[in-house]
C-alpha cells in the first residue's frame, strides 16, 4: 500500500515476427501498450501527488500511427517497424490521455524517446529486418550530413536513461505534463520520415488519445 513516486514504464519488444501474447493481441501492441495500460491504470490510485509516470516510446512512433479499426492486424498487411510504429504511438497517447484525467490531482505524465541504444530489445531482429533498420540509419546519416547535422550514434545505457530520469524527477512537472521528451527536452512537432528528432503531430492528439484509451478499455474488458 505504500505510494509511489515515480512509476516507469518500460519494459518493450522491438520488430519481432507476427505472433501473439498470452491474452491473443498482437505480440508488440499487448506487450508495449495494453500490458503497461493495465498495470499502470491498476496501481494509479497508488500514485501519490506530485508523483510521475514516464512511458518509454521511441523516435519509431513516427513509423506508424495506431490503428483503432484494426489493432491486432487482422486485415493489414503485418510489418516488423509498423507494428513497433503503432505501439509506440500508443504509448506517447496513453501518456496525454492519463496526464489529462490525473493531473488535477497532481500526477503527471510523460513520453520519452531514450535514444538509440544497443541492448537486449533487439534480439527478436532477423537479419532482413535488422537489414531495414541499417539502410534506414544510411538514410538518416544522408540527410543529417545534407543539412549539416552529426550523423546517428548509439548512446550508452546510461545516456539512454538520462531523459527518463530528467522527465521523471528533474523537469518541472507543467513543463514535461502530456508532452513526449527526448535528449533531455521537451521534442517539437516535426514532420517527415527521414529526421531524428522530434515528435507527429498524430502522437500528441488529445482526441486521438481518448479513442486509444476507449478501444484499449475495450480490448482488455476493463474499465478504468
Amino acid at each position: 500500500g505504500k505510494p509511489f513516486d515515480l512509476v516507469i514504464a518500460n519494459a518493450g519488444v522491438m520488430a519481432c515476427p507476427k505472433g501473439k501474447t498470452a491474452d491473443g493481441f498482437e505480440t508488440q501492441f499487448g506487450t508495449n501498450h495494453l500490458g503497461h495500460f493495465v498495470l499502470v491504470n491498476r496501481i494509479a490510485s497508488l500514485m501519490k501527488p506530485g508523483s510521475r509516470l514516464v512511458n518509454l516510446s521511441s523516435a519509431g512512433h513516427r513509423f506508424a500511427d495506431v490503428d483503432l479499426g484494426d489493432p491486432n492486424f487482422e486485415r493489414a498487411p503485418y510489418t516488423e517497424f509498423g507494428a513497433y510504429g503503432r505501439s509506440k504511438t500508443a504509448n506517447i497517447l496513453f501518456a496525454v490521455e492519463f496526464d489529462r484525467r490525473h493531473k488535477a490531482d497532481g500526477v503527471r505524465a510523460t513520453a520519452v524517446h531514450p535514444g538509440g541504444i544497443q541492448t537486449e530489445l533487439s534480439r527478436y531482429l532477423t537479419p532482413e529486418v535488422r537489414q531495414q533498420l541499417t539502410d534506414r540509419l544510411a538514410r538518416i546519416n544522408s540527410a543529417n550530413a545534407a543539412a549539416g547535422l552529426p550523423p546517428f550514434t548509439y548512446k550508452s545505457i546510461p545516456q539512454g536513461a538520462a531523459t527518463s530520469v530528467w522527465a521523471g524527477v528533474v523537469a518541472p512537472a507543467e513543463e514535461v505534463g502530456g508532452r513526449y521528451c527526448e535528449d533531455c527536452h521537451v521534442a517539437e512537432l516535426v514532420e517527415g520520415a527521414e529526421v531524428m528528432g522530434g515528435v507527429r503531430a498524430y502522437a500528441l492528439d488529445p482526441e486521438h488519445a481518448k479513442a486509444l484509451w476507449a478501444k484499449s478499455e475495450e480490448m482488455i474488458g476493463e474499465r478504468f
